[in-house]
């Protein structure tokens, strides 16, 4: 075990570094699924190309689900490196890669390297955590923000016991939540908070919640998120009500959101995703006599944190997997602190280690390559007929729903019109795709009358140009009859592309276009 600890420690460049190659070497390797990564991919890609960048829109209507790092970040990259999937992806790959590399260098600094090394590889071999990383949502920059910001209060709250300089550190623990906040909104600041409370409360370090809040640290939080806030209630007066309570409070409060699923969900998803650790998870349970007093407190860290992140999110009847995120890292300290304390280390328990490391990373990458060869329901084959086809003049119109990605991976220059029944008494009832265009249009009536266009209105919509191309479900030529007169260019998994050509004898009958 000595000589273990003994080995040169490496640099914080080379392991972030190594953390970001390990991470994002698949990230090319599919296509973006829907919904999730083609609406906020396609998010982005509308923010590079209409150059308004405080503003987020989805089909050109304003979109305040959520706030808008994301999209910062991914139209950057995309700028930067072009138009792939695996640009698309940096946003997460960041995310992932900081709460990996906060995770590590927390660990390294007070517990040891050791335990530090075995953590890291621990939450590396994680699929949860690496497939995460190449998922294009918020759901890991968000984790990777709030897992930042837990380590640096802790590390500023050590340092502050130990009369050591610490308020560099706090400054960046309040930049960090202030990241978070702007990658999914007020849990970037609220679990943090909540975990470090809890944490100090079981230590009786009261003393210390005062000095973690730090009147120059609330200023740097409040010039870091303020300014989008209050730029978008200026634009948009119902802005505020709409973020903070129907997609803060109300989601959290309320049902009629999808993925309902009962109190139990995350404690057994994670228990199956750390089925090969849980042995080693339990033995780290226990306190140690020969921990020193921040050992002890980083491992107590280690139990709270993930605690309080599943209790937080079981609470609401609507969860989804990527919201247990954050709980992942304090997860893999813990398996690796069970793996350690039994020294000297027996070949058997090595070789057990290296097993479970194994199998979770060649588990991730299976799951890699499975999306990779079944990429659902995509439109990069639609949207490849449109760039080699269509002229840029010749509008796009959807049926019954917005193709999310096609905007993405046609290169598009401006909205389209979606048809459905925006008058569903129905439609504000239910979380769904149409429901987020159609929140979206309150905010911008005057585009939403031009971009969500009723069923009736259909055909004099395709009479006003010579050429459209509709893009919609097969089954829509029951509804539609004048489809029978288009040139079906392209059709695969119960989704048609037609082309409308007006001047046409048969289309223009068809349409009874004057």
């Amino acid at each position: 075990m000595q000589a273990l600890t003994t080995k040169r420690t490496p640099s914080t460049t080379a392991v972030t570094l190594l953390v970001l190659v390990w991470l994002a070497w698949t990230a090319w390797a599919r296509p973006l699924m829907l919904p999730d990564e083609g609406r906020y991919v396609g998010v982005a890609w509308e923010m590079l190309r209409s150059g308004d960048w405080l503003t987020p829109t989805l089909n050109g209507l304003p979109y305040f689900h959520k706030p808008p790092l994301f999209y910062w970040i991914t139209a950057t990259s995309l700028w930067l490196f072009g138009q792939h999937e695996w640009a698309a992806r940096v946003a997460c790959l960041l995310g992932a890669v900081l709460g990996a590399t906060a995770l590590y260098l927390f660990i390294r600094r007070w517990s040891s390297e050791h335990s530090a090394r075995a953590g890291l590889v621990a939450l590396l071999a994680q699929p949860l955590w690496s497939v995460a990383a190449q998922f294009a949502n918020l759901d890991m920059l968000v984790a990777g923000c709030i897992s930042a910001t837990i380590v640096l209060l802790a590390h500023a709250s050590l340092l502050a016991d130990h009369d050591k300089p610490w308020r560099a550190v706090l400054t960046g623990a309040w930049a960090m939540a202030a990241l978070g906040v702007l990658a999914k909104g007020l849990i970037g600041f609220v679990l943090p908070a909540v975990v470090i409370f809890v944490w100090l409360v079981l230590q009786k370090r009261w003393r210390s919640l005062f000095t973690l809040l730090w009147w120059p640290g609330i200023l740097v939080f409040l010039a870091l998120t303020a300014p989008w806030f209050v730029a978008m209630q200026h634009r948009f007066s119902d802005f505020l009500n709409y973020f903070f309570v129907v997609q803060h409070f109300k989601r959290f409060t309320e049902g009629g959101f999808n993925n309902v699923m009962p109190f139990w969900f995350y404690p057994a998803v994670l228990c199956v995703c750390f089925l090969p650790w849980l042995p080693w998870m339990a033995r780290s349970i226990k306190p140690k006599a020969s921990q020193t007093a921040p050992q002890q407190a980083v491992r107590l860290l280690m139990l709270v944190w993930p605690a309080m992140i599943v209790l937080f999110f079981s609470l609401p009847k609507s969860k989804l997997l990527g919201y247990v995120l954050p709980a992942v890292p304090p997860l893999a300290f813990l398996a690796a602190e069970g793996f350690l304390s039994r020294a000297p280390l027996l070949r058997t328990s090595t070789r057990l280690w290296r097993t479970a490391a194994g199998f979770g990373s060649a588990l991730a990458l299976g799951i890699v390559v499975w999306l990779a060869v079944h990429p659902g329901h995509s439109t990069q084959p639609f949207a490849q007929v449109l760039r080699s086809a269509r002229q840029p003049s010749e509008p796009i119109v959807m049926l019954d729903k917005y193709f999310f990605d096609l905007p993405f991976y046609a290169q598009l220059d401006s909205p389209v019109a979606t048809v459905s029944d925006w008058n569903d008494p129905d439609l504000q009832h239910h979380d769904s795709q149409r429901k987020e265009l159609a929140d979206a249009g309150q905010f911008d009536n005057a585009a939403a009358a031009k971009l969500l266009v009723l069923p009736a209105a259909l055909p004099a919509l395709l009479c006003r140009s010579a050429t459209t191309w509709v893009l919609g479900p097969s089954s829509a030529l029951t509804r539609y009859s004048f489809l029978e007169a288009a040139t079906d260019v392209h059709h695969e998994s119960g989704t048609t592309l037609w082309r409308i050509d007006t001047e046409t004898p048969a289309m223009l009958s068809a349409l009874a276009c004057g």
